[in-house]
């Protein structure tokens, strides 16, 4: 913990006002948890407890570990969905080393410096993640409305116009605890029969307990879990450093992303021993907890892991009573509360440029229709770059002089694999004199690629007893070629 969380947390823990704030926040999240974890464990083919044992554990490492405050780590249904096959085909006995693994690779990356690379994320893709997420958890909640009784669809207006209406009156309780409180009142008390939190899946009545994994350790059962396991790890990195920048930038305050790289590895780690599925940052929690709750420190995160064991152990049969209108409530504020509207504004779509635009559409439309956000940024980064790489290709010009029986090549802009691909056409081959110069001054010499095609292009015009000489290389383009130059073939 740096000494400005310290500050922060021991000056949330003086103040009754503060300390209300982020114990509400993390008791709405735990609500809001419940359900969607079991939601999710269903989808990995396992028993509830296993959900709800991870999402308490890993909570309270995130809380002590973790490099973003008031984030939200618990079981997530990106990787329930790359676990499904595991579980389904070997049994969750392998479910929980491959957690473990999992972890440890995370732990890994963490080493390498892996949470680097987020800069090179282009702001496009983040907004059409943030959309994609919003998008995504409001057809979530699209189950909860098909085949229901006619009463969940007043109860789900109800339960909005309170989130929306209620901090007009105060803020003194989270507007969503409020909203659960008053629907859960209302259909037990009018006994309106909805569907409930309880129908949901079995609650465990009892707390998690260290076991050690009861496969084989060995080569084979390293061979079944390592594809799940490093598939694992990098989804759940990718959604939860995201989810953090996306919270660094809603609370306008840093954080470690290194850190919270190898606290994600480290809960998995713990999990797997306390036989819990695998986990990560779970944003539509996070954006209930920091956004529409005002969550902000590692209290808050705390208290969501134990408010949600607790109320599952001690308090299920009162849990499992909330109807799942009041939760579907909640999670369309979110979703609604999540969408960057701007960046759909006729303005702003006028304004854009059409790459931009069609970058944050391809990460929107393949988030939404695989359900995972890691395949969706990833398509997104992947357009982003090509697009880069050929606007940026463009941008190279070759101009042709001839003096005194000398032909002058002057080639300005950056010269990589995109743009040095086309620089072995630019050139008159069979009608240059004997000497050719070719100026790279007012260029950089990036890769390989370029070295082979200057190569390429030298080659050609020996084939007609022709000489080049490349000059104007700044030092590193220079030392570059003159390392490769002849050993590409």
């Amino acid at each position: 913990m740096t000494p400005l969380e310290r500050q922060s947390v021991w000056r949330t823990l003086k103040s009754v006002r503060l300390l209300k704030t982020e114990l509400l926040a993390g008791l709405v999240v735990s609500l809001a948890l419940i359900p969607e974890v079991i939601a999710f464990t269903v989808i990995a083919g396992v028993d509830p407890r296993v959900g709800i044992f991870a999402s308490f554990t890993m909570s309270v490492v995130i809380a002590f570990t973790g490099g973003r405050p008031a984030m939200i780590t618990a079981a997530a249904g990106a990787v329930a969905l790359v676990v499904a096959p595991l579980v389904r085909t070997h049994g969750v006995e392998y479910l929980f080393p491959a957690v473990i693994l999992a972890g440890i690779i995370q732990i890994l990356l963490a080493a390498l410096g892996v949470a680097k690379l987020l800069r090179f994320i282009p702001r496009q893709v983040m907004i059409g993640f943030v959309n994609g997420l919003a998008i995504s958890i409001f057809l979530a909640q699209m189950p909860e409305l098909v085949d229901v009784p006619w009463a969940v669809y007043p109860l789900v207006a109800a339960g909005i116009a309170i989130v929306y209406l209620f901090p007009k009156l105060t803020t003194a309780v989270p507007a969503p605890l409020v909203a659960i409180a008053v629907l859960t009142a209302v259909t037990v008390l009018a006994k309106i029969a909805v569907p409930t939190v309880g129908e949901k899946g079995e609650l465990p009545e009892s707390l998690p307990v260290f076991t050690l994994p009861t496969v084989p350790l060995d080569l084979n059962t390293l061979r079944i879990i390592a594809p799940f396991a490093v598939a694992v790890a990098f989804v759940g990195l990718l959604e939860s450093l995201l989810t953090a920048k996306l919270v660094d930038d809603i609370t306008d305050t840093p954080s470690n992303k290194t850190r919270e790289s190898w606290a994600q590895g480290a809960a998995n780690v713990v999990t797997g021993f306390f036989g819990g599925i695998c986990g990560c940052a779970m944003i539509g929690q996070t954006m209930i907890g920091v956004k529409v709750s005002g969550g902000r420190t590692r209290i808050s995160t705390l208290f969501a892991g134990v408010f949600m064991l607790l109320l599952a152990v001690v308090f299920g049969d009162v849990v499992a009573q909330i109807p799942m209108a009041a939760l579907v409530a909640v999670m369309v504020v979110v979703s609604a509360a999540t969408f960057n509207w701007h960046s759909i504004r006729p303005s702003t779509l006028r304004m854009m440029p059409k790459s931009e635009t069609f970058v944050m559409l391809i990460t929107v439309a393949l988030t939404v229709a695989t359900g995972n956000l890691a395949i969706g940024v990833g398509a997104g980064i992947l357009t982003a770059m090509v697009l880069f790489a050929n606007r940026v290709a463009h941008f190279v010009t070759v101009e042709r002089s001839v003096d005194e029986g000398t032909a002058v090549y002057t080639v300005t802009g950056e010269l990589f694999f995109a743009s040095s691909n086309d620089l072995y056409t630019q050139f008159s081959y069979a009608q240059d004199p004997e000497r050719i110069v070719i100026d790279l001054g007012a260029s950089h010499v990036w890769d390989a690629s370029t070295v082979a095609a200057l190569d390429s292009v030298s080659d050609k015009y020996a084939g007609y007893g022709k000489h080049v000489e490349i000059r104007g290389l700044n030092e590193p383009s220079a030392r570059f070629r003159d390392r490769l130059s002849g050993h590409l073939d």
